[in-house]
Order: structure tokens, then sequence, then C-alpha cells
């Protein structure tokens, strides 16, 4: 029979008692040392450093969370259910919190108050470190019930609140930068057309249109803007209506990527080219509706990415102690494609 081989015994994992040891310190100092807390001498917290690094110990981050009062978790409630808005604004958090050891927990409340209230209890008794909360409309919101002692950081749609922190798109600036463009591609009767007046984004949208046209001296084409619903069927109505009003409008300013998609498409099924009859502009870069838009569509970014990424690192500025109240602004951008260039 062959010889039975010893199995060797599992390596005992180093703790904190066996650092405290090693350099020479209690258990309490070592604990300080680590975890950067305590007024130390700088040789007490390098030797204690020097004798984990040598024993391979590695302290535990739940355990060291819940000496410090932390869970180093950030709640993300959304009201976006099909995550067009809240997973850029997701993705731009986890940026700014993943190089401070964050995680994030994603709640859809599907603009449930109930379920929203559900969520949020579940984050709370979870000891979140904070919350952002977002969706998929820049209207003034509520703000969360209940929440005093959380950091929390509104996300596209600001707090009806001043006094609380949020983060929002520049709506009317991305406006006149579509207007500009248009004008400086030589179009003279721009027509604005967009979804229902009373959701914030189409009345600042149509204001900041209205307010780029009046300093180039132009009037909107058709006297007014017309205003519908977030569809490419209502594009495609309204496109329809416009030319019949003003035969000779030569750009078209869409308050969002569908409505513009549904002009275009109408504009081509009349015999209408774009862009070298009609200029088109659109409103949010959604690069899926964007791109398959015939010819693609020249758009306004409102870089959700970098509207998350502010929010966190607000979020992480008010868990620190640095609690700044107010909303801040992101710049919006213009990308250029085929729709606008002839």
């Amino acid at each position: 029979m062959p010889p039975v081989q010893s199995v060797p015994e599992p390596r005992r994992v180093a703790t904190l008692a066996d650092v405290a040891g090693l350099a020479g310190v209690t258990v309490g100092t070592a604990s300080k040392a680590l975890n950067g807390r305590g007024s130390l001498r700088a040789e007490t917290r390098q030797r204690v450093l020097e004798a984990a690094e040598q024993l391979g110990f590695s302290p535990n981050p739940l355990a060291q969370g819940l000496l410090a009062g932390r869970s180093w978790t950030v709640g993300l409630i959304t009201t976006d259910s099909i995550g067009r808005f809240s997973i850029p604004v997701l993705l731009g958090a986890e940026d700014a919190l993943g190089p401070e050891q964050m995680s994030v927990l994603l709640c859809d409340s599907r603009g449930d108050a109930i379920r929203e209230a559900h969520y949020l209890r579940t984050l709370m008794a979870r000891r979140i470190d904070g919350i952002i909360v977002t969706g998929r409309r820049t209207d003034p919101r509520q703000p969360l019930p209940g929440t005093p002692d959380v950091p929390t950081v509104y996300a596209l749609g600001p707090s009806s609140d001043p006094e609380d922190m949020s983060v929002v798109p520049d709506e009317h600036g991305g406006a006149r930068l579509a207007i500009r463009h248009l004008v400086e591609s030589g179009r003279t009767r721009i027509a604005h057309i967009t979804g229902p007046a009373h959701h914030a984004a189409a009345a600042v949208r149509a204001d900041g249109a209205l307010a780029e046209l009046a300093a180039g001296g132009l009037e909107p084409a058709t006297g007014r803007v017309h205003f519908g619903e977030w569809t490419e069927a209502w594009g495609r109505r309204a496109a329809a209506l416009v030319l019949r009003a003003e035969p000779d409008t030569d750009g078209l300013f869409c308050g969002n990527d569908q409505i513009a998609r549904g002009a275009a498409d109408a504009l081509r099924e009349s015999g209408v080219r774009v862009p070298q009859d009609v200029a088109i502009v659109g409103y949010d870069n959604w690069e899926v509706m964007a791109e398959a838009c015939r010819p693609p569509l020249t758009t306004v970014d409102l870089d959700m990415v970098e509207i998350g990424r502010v929010a966190a690192l607000r979020l992480l500025d008010a868990i620190a102690g640095n609690r700044t109240a107010g909303t801040r602004t992101v710049p919006a951008r213009l990308v250029v494609r085929e729709s606008s260039l002839g």
C-alpha cells in the first residue's frame, strides 16, 4: 500500500491580537493605527503597519464599518423603470464611489409612493451611508420623508426644498446650443416641436429655444412652440403640421430624440430632404434612437453620467461632514451627426 500522506494543517489567519503582540502595543492601539484614528506617535503607527504586513493581516471590512458606524453602502432610488436615465446616473455614481470602496444598491420604485416608502425603510434598516434619488423627469419632487440624518442628493429631478442637495442638467443651455447650431448652419425659419407643456423639461427647453432665437433676431417658424407628446407619432404629426403652416421651414428643433425621429420619417416620406431642405436637432442623445434615425440625429446630450458622478461626489462630501445645500447644474453638450450637416 502506498504510504499515507499527511494533510498540512490550514494556515491560521492572523488576528488583530497577533498584530498587537508583534508590534508590542495593546489591541486598542493596533486598531487605532490600522484605522487611522486617534493621536498616535508616527513610529508607533509605523510599527503596527509593519507588523500587519509581516503577518499578512487584513482588517474585516464589515467589522471596520460597524466600528465606524458606517456600512460603506449608498442607496439609489429611481422612478425610471426602463433605466434610460437611471443607468447612466448609476454608472457615474459608481465611478465616484468605487475608489472609496463603496457599493450602490439600486431600488426601482416605479413611481409608486408605497413602493418608494418600502425601499426607503429597507435601506434605512441596512444603515446605508447616503441616498441618491433620480428618475426619468426633471420636474422638482418632494423630499424623501424621514431621512434627516442620512445625506441625500437628488439627481436629474431636483428636490422642491432649496436647502436640499440637488444636481441637475442645464436644460435651458442645452436648448440654446441646439438653436445656435441651426442658426450657425444658415437656418432662419426654425420650428420647435416638443412634449407636454406641463412637463418642466418641455417648458424649460422651449424657453431656451425662444431665448436663443430672439438673440439672433429670429421668430419661431409658425409663430409658436408646438407642445404635444414625447413620442415618434407626435413627431410625425407635428412635422406635417409645421410644413403645412410654414412651407419654407428649414430647421426643426425637437424636444426629444423620439419626436425628432418621427419628424425625420415624416419629412422623408413627404419627399423633403434631411438635412438639405430641413435640418433636424433632437434632445437627450438616446444613442439607440439617434443612431437609428435616418439620417443619424444631431442631438443635445445632458451628460447623465456626469450628473451621477457629481451627485456621488456631493454625497461623499456630505457623509464626511462637509454638506453644501443647493442645486448644482451640469452643462449639456451638442453631439453633431448627419441630420443637421446639409
